[in-house]
């Protein structure tokens, strides 16, 4: 497994301090996969929302500087509660900039940040809308990317289930293509009485894309992957047993120690 970080824990520090060297920090204390945020990515985007363009040039340059790390792209996008637009200029810019941070192994992270009414406990409560992603699958899988979900207001049992709905109806070389980003501590806010790790142990391993760490401590952020609500080395034996080879990438808030606090995390994970 690659623990990795995520350039949205860096947010505040891309005014003084290029992303080129923030990478380099990350990977100094032990970070082998970098998530490589929209927003968050410096000289190496422009624009926002709907015009919101990479910069291939910029991120080439910047992958080739670390030959020995790995890296994907993670987008905000409307995937689940808009219609698929598989022929727009924005959804191709976003393969592009997968495939020219990973052109072996191109990885394209969906963040859709709406809220739904309820939860889907039943296929019949997923919207055509939601649906409607399967022609995003078919566009990725036509250039070999890779596409994992990830919705704060639906819990990993209903995005699953909302995977194997649209891999049931593709070709099986294409829905394998799709499939979560788990994040237990989402969960935990939308549903408290739920069990998310439990919700992860009972993925099939092909369905688990990447996987994120972060923690709280009763519903308040804490800025290690440390003790409190969720139980990450639980959460970490559960991706080991199945296998899981992927990035366990933690997502650490803010802050002006952020690299400190990579470190204390990974410490505390291979402790």
């Amino acid at each position: 497994m690659k623990f990795g970080a995520i350039t949205n824990s860096w947010r505040e520090r891309l005014e003084n301090e290029s992303v080129e060297s923030l990478v380099g920090q990350a990977a100094s204390r032990g970070a082998t996969h970098i998530e490589l945020r929209q927003t968050c990515l410096a000289a190496c985007e422009s624009g926002e929302g709907d015009a919101w363009r990479p910069n291939i040039g910029n991120l080439k340059a910047l992958v080739a500087l670390y030959p020995d790390m790995s890296f994907n792209l993670a987008v905000a996008y409307p995937c689940l509660s808009q219609s698929a637009q598989p022929q727009s200029a924005l959804w191709e810019s976003m393969l592009d900039a997968a495939i020219a941070v990973s052109p072996n192994a191109p990885h394209l992270r969906m963040v859709d940040p709406a809220r739904f009414d309820a939860l889907w406990e039943s296929p019949d409560d997923i919207p055509q809308t939601a649906m409607s992603i399967a022609a995003l699958v078919q566009s990725a899988a036509e250039r070999d990317v890779t596409l994992s979900m990830e919705n704060s207001g639906q819990p990993i049992r209903s995005l699953a289930m909302l995977v194997q709905a649209v891999r049931d109806t593709l070709p099986s070389e294409q829905g394998v293509m799709l499939g979560l980003c788990p994040d237990p501590t989402n969960q935990l806010r939308i549903d408290a009485d739920s069990d998310p790790v439990g919700e992860i142990e009972a993925l099939p391993v092909d369905m688990i894309k990447l996987a994120h760490f972060k923690q709280t401590r009763d519903g308040e952020a804490i800025p290690t992957v440390d003790s409190g609500d969720v139980d990450c080395h639980r959460m970490l034996q559960a991706l080991e047993n199945k296998g899981y080879t992927g990035a366990a990438i933690m997502e650490i808030p803010p802050h002006d120690d952020v690299f400190d606090n990579l470190t204390v995390s990974f410490d505390y994970l291979r402790g």
